[in-house]
């Protein structure tokens, strides 16, 4: 049996985070019935395009042309300041789908100083383009590549000295990029350049070549006028013969005649229903051709046959073909693929036809390497598989295949070839193994290694067990028929392209559900969706905390909040602890001024008693307020960790002092006696409104209340910090 083709998809095929944000939002509003009309095709693809338009949303080519009251979608190129102008002073409804890239470069642009000049690379026709030039405050300059731009520089020498701002199309050429940035360092002293094509087109771009140069077609499927389909199909036909498509049809004009390796890649514009359109169909005409080949190969055979029985010492007439061929397959070996059809189905086996007079048959253990996989569901009669055959019994006319060994034989050889190309395999953890995990992918074992298992070192192993999982081959030893995979590349690519996606649209204020992965002496590291952001100790709590442990433990599952981003040193500052558990809140709301409470005494100064009023809040019973007689010290009435009856008599919530006192809610006629008894020394006292409740205490003499906790208990919070911005600490309630 001559070597199967196989179609290798991009990773990158398809939609972009861009398109796909805009064409989510279009069906959104035609979903909520609500009139739409696009400025311009949503897309560079007709056939997307075509079935909007049949959902009611129209293309416009002004904003003047917009019904009355139809939303107004401005795609992901963006549009000029004019445009959006346009669009207010007609009061016209619109939503702006422009993509987050594309807005970053009017942003850059609209930044130029009035004396500079901006140069774009790109296709001054297209839609992004004039979008751009339309932000430029400034002269604007639009060149196609590296040629174009060596001729403006030589013809305009004024520009070697001119400030000049330089930016990219998000879909331009990397390659040709490059090329344009060492002309103008070399040409140009007062240039600033901005690298503005978009990473998701870098990571097709790059992808695409790596599989053109390991293919022996490359079909690119996206609109012939979209620029980064266009550019996909020049990056890869130096390597192979490239062919761009449309639709799925158009394939059948494709000679895939002697193409093993077939790579696929789509455009940003390209629907997911096109790609599997045109993978389906192409699946279709590969199988013709190779039944072609098959049967050519065996008519190759037949007359091979013929020709020895005829030169045989028997008479042709004593022994016709079939008696021939039947006789050339008496010598059929084991480890021979075959293609097999599915005639029926018992409690042990699959009963098969070869094509051949042996009757077929797969035991029930030799069809899966999932030990669950049913074939009476997986499989109907008249389905063709892949077998390998393992016992040819003559006398009986039988043949034992086998359709496990036959997948674990060609997941073997794709094993060998993704060490190469790079590609992503699934599939399940069936053992943790001393040093890592055995994973099964289509009966094939391989090795990866615990450093290579999680994303980080201390994540146990065991969880991993019986689940699925994606990994790429890293080493392969082919003697041994030993492979190693990697989990963690594929899941540092993934948080890599989730990082991408939500620096472009993080701000601060935003809420996440996020899962704690680490916890130092000054915050814990939180994870929200591909990126980590750090809680410093201060946001954790509204009272004092010694260690952010005695909050938060690694792996819990917190709502935290953006406090602050730094873009430049992707840095992120987020908040967990809620205004609303202030306890200066609390206390403002439910204990005013009068209330009678019962509070715990947590500390003793010459002075006074604190006591607990609520978890945060000490307040203050000045020695004056303990009883009404002459006591010389606080401990001659009261200990600590006695509950005591007390009246708020006074709160200072921009010093953070409450003033608490027994003596008020004692007997009045014992209280007028103390009184005149005791005059004098109540005025020697300080008032109790003035006592020095925290600042004015020396420390050795400090109660350890929440806000007046000893030196050796105070958190190193602010001392340990990295950086004040890397996690902006607020001032915790005392």
């Amino acid at each position: 049996m001559g070597k199967r083709a196989r179609i290798n998809l991009a990773k990158t095929a398809g939609f972009c985070f861009g398109v796909d944000r805009a064409v989510t939002l279009t069906y959104k509003l035609l979903d909520e019935g609500k009139s739409v009309c696009t400025l311009g095709p949503l897309i560079h693809n007709p056939q997307a395009v075509s079935e909007l338009e049949a959902r009611g949303a129209a293309v416009i080519g002004e904003p003047s042309e917009a019904p009355h009251g139809a939303t107004v979608i401005i795609r992901t190129h963006g549009v000029a300041e004019s445009v959006l102008s346009e669009l207010d002073e007609l009061r016209a409804p619109y939503l702006d789908a422009t993509c987050p890239f594309v807005k970053k470069i009017h942003s850059i642009v609209l930044g130029a100083p009035n004396d500079a000049a901006v140069f774009i690379a790109g296709d001054k026709n297209h839609p992004e383009v004039r979008g751009i030039r339309g932000h430029c405050p400034v002269e604007s300059v639009v060149f196609s590549g590296a040629e174009e731009l060596q001729k403006l520089l030589d013809g305009r020498p004024e520009y070697s000295n001119k400030p000049l701002f330089f930016v990219a199309q998000t879909t331009f050429s990397i390659k040709e990029w490059e090329n344009c940035t060492k002309i103008i360092k070399k040409h140009c002293t007062n240039a600033k350049v901005f690298d503005t094509i978009c990473n998701a087109t870098h990571e097709r771009q790059s992808e695409a070549i790596k599989i053109s140069r390991l293919s022996d077609v490359m079909i690119i499927i996206g609109g012939r006028h979209s620029s980064n389909t266009v550019k996909l199909k020049s990056v890869c036909e130096s390597n192979c013969p490239t062919y761009l498509i449309e639709q799925a049809d158009e394939l059948r004009s494709v000679d895939f005649s002697g193409c093993y390796d077939i790579g696929v890649t789509a455009g940003a514009s390209t629907p997911d229903g096109i790609i599997k359109e045109v993978l389906k169909t192409m699946s279709e005409i590969l199988e013709e051709n190779t039944v072609e080949q098959e049967m050519a190969a065996e008519n190759a055979v037949a007359e091979e046959v013929e020709v020895t029985t005829e030169t045989a010492d028997a008479p042709a007439d004593e022994m016709d073909f079939s008696e021939a061929l039947e006789e050339s397959l008496k010598s059929m070996s084991t480890d021979q693929y075959v293609k097999g059809v599915v005639m029926g189905f018992s409690p042990t086996e699959i009963q098969v036809d070869i094509g051949r007079k042996h009757a077929g048959f797969v035991p029930i253990d030799e069809y899966s390497g999932d030990p669950a996989a049913d074939p009476s569901k997986e499989l109907k009669v008249g389905d063709v598989i892949n077998l390998i055959i393992m016992k040819t019994n003559d006398a009986e006319g039988t043949v034992m295949l086998s359709k496990r060994r036959c997948d674990a034989a060609q997941a073997w050889l794709d094993i060998i070839d993704g060490e190469s190309d790079g590609r992503v395999f699934e599939g399940v953890v069936t053992e943790v193994i001393r040093g890592g995990l055995l994973a099964v992918t289509n009966g094939a074992k391989v090795f990866i290694p615990a450093s290579h298992a999680t994303e980080s070192r201390n994540q146990p192993l065991d969880e991993l067990l019986n689940t699925n999982i994606k990994f790429r081959i890293i080493e392969v030893n082919r003697q041994r028929r030993r492979a190693v995979g990697s989990i963690r590349a594929i899941l540092r690519e993934e948080r890599k392209q989730k990082a991408e996606e939500f620096w472009v649209r993080a701000a601060a204020g935003q809420v996440y559900q996020g899962k704690v992965k680490s916890l130092t002496a000054y915050g814990a590291f939180v994870d929200i969706g591909g990126v980590d952001g750090m809680v410093h100790i201060s946001e954790l709590s509204w009272k004092r905390i010694k260690h952010p442990s005695d909050v938060l433990n690694i792996g819990d599952e917190v709502e935290v909040y953006i406090k602050a981003l730094d873009d430049e040193k992707r840095k992120i500052s987020l908040g967990y602890k809620k205004a609303e558990d202030n306890p200066w809140e609390i206390l403002r709301r439910d204990y005013p001024v009068e209330s009678v409470i019962e509070a715990e005494i947590v500390g003793m100064t010459t002075f006074g008693a604190f006591a607990r009023i609520i978890p945060g809040i000490d307040g203050l019973i000045h020695i004056s307020q303990i009883a009404n007689r002459h006591i010389e010290k606080p401990q001659d009435a009261l200990k600590i960790g006695e509950k005591v009856t007390v009246k708020i008599t006074a709160i200072d919530f921009d010093k953070k002092r409450v003033s608490l006192s027994i003596r008020a809610l004692l007997d009045p006629m014992e209280k007028d006696e103390f009184e005149e008894e005791e005059a004098p020394a109540a005025e020697e006292a300080p008032a109790e409104e003035e006592a020095p409740a925290e600042e004015e205490v020396p420390a050795e003499e400090e109660a350890p209340a929440e806000e007046a906790a000893p030196a050796e208990e105070a958190t190193p919070a602010e001392e340990a910090a990295p950086a004040e911005g890397e996690a902006p600490a607020e001032e915790t309630a005392e």
